[in-house]
C-alpha cells in the first residue's frame, strides 16, 4: 500500500485564527488550497476548509470581514502518523467525515493529505 510520505504535500499553509473568513478564502484562492491549518509560528490549533467556510461561516451569514476563523474552524486537529498508509488515511478520513487529514511524524506536523490526493492515487492503482 502506498505511503503517506509519498503522497502528501509538505509545504503547510497557515492562518492565524485572527484572520477574517474573507483572509482565510483569499489566501486558499491565492494558493490553491483546500484548507488552512489555524495558530501562529510552530503551534497549531485547528484547521479551517472550503467546507467550514461555506457551512459555517456563509450559510450561516456570518460577516466574512468581521468573523474570525476561530469562530469556525475546526479544533483538535485530527492527524495520522507517517508511517500509516494511505488506506489508513482513507479510512480514517471517511470514519471522521473530514477531507483534510494532517501528518505528523513524532508527534510533530510535517505534512497535509486531501481526499483528492487519496482520489488520484487510489485510480492510478487500477
Amino acid at each position: 500500500m502506498t505511503p503517506l510520505a509519498l503522497l502528501m504535500k509538505r509545504e503547510i499553509k497557515a492562518i492565524s485564527p485572527e484572520a477574517t473568513l474573507r483572509e482565510a478564502a483569499v489566501q486558499m484562492r491565492d494558493q490553491r488550497v483546500g484548507s488552512l491549518l489555524v495558530g501562529e509560528g510552530e503551534e497549531k490549533i485547528g484547521i479551517i476548509s472550503e467546507g467550514d467556510l461555506v457551512r459555517l461561516g456563509i450559510a450561516a451569514s456570518l460577516d466574512p470581514d468581521k468573523s474570525r476563523i476561530v469562530s469556525i474552524m475546526s479544533s483538535p486537529i485530527i492527524s495520522i502518523d507517517i508511517d500509516e498508509t494511505a488506506k489508513e488515511a482513507n479510512d480514517l478520513m471517511a470514519n471522521k467525515g473530514i477531507r483534510h487529514l494532517v501528518i505528523t511524524e513524532h508527534e510533530k506536523i510535517v505534512g497535509i493529505i486531501s481526499v483528492r490526493d487519496l482520489v488520484v492515487c487510489f485510480k492510478n492503482r487500477l
